[in-house]
């Protein structure tokens, strides 16, 4: 990784100043700040990010989210933080959810006893398509 300034005053004046942990330490000639060169980790797609924060506000929970996506439920808890989602709470209603091809959710959508009483939504999810139906609690 090239490294271009000093992370601490900006200054492109360092020196390289040793190896720690098989990674090269450097030192800032202005501010005598030492540093080294950050490791470059695994970077999650922004389109799961979003598809992850998505399907929370719909109320899925953090391990229905893990299940369906592949990314782990750790993750989905850091980003709700890092981001400070709010999920509006409906006691009223719950979510389900369904994952069908193309072919399935238009048969789906043709009977429309598959429509009554409950709000729909319908997100791509890679080549298929989520459906996340939210129905009224039996009282």
């Amino acid at each position: 990784m090239k490294l271009n300034t000093c992370p601490n005053c900006l200054s492109e004046d360092y020196i390289k100043s040793g190896v720690i942990n098989e990674r090269q330490r450097f030192k800032c000639k202005k501010c005598n700040y030492y540093f080294t060169v950050n490791k470059l980790g695994k970077k999650i797609d922004d389109y799961f990010v979003n598809k992850a924060l998505q399907l929370y506000l719909e109320g899925l929970s953090y391990r229905e989210i893990e299940r369906i996506l592949g990314i782990s439920h750790v993750s989905i808890l850091n980003w709700v933080k890092r981001y400070g989602i709010k999920r509006p709470v409906n006691k009223n209603y719950h979510p389900t959810y369904k994952i069908l091809n193309a072919l399935e959710l238009s048969s789906y959508f043709q009977k429309t006893e598959n429509l009554k009483g409950a709000g729909v939504l319908v997100t791509e999810l890679g080549d298929k398509f989520m459906l996340i139906k939210w129905e009224r609690f039996k009282e």
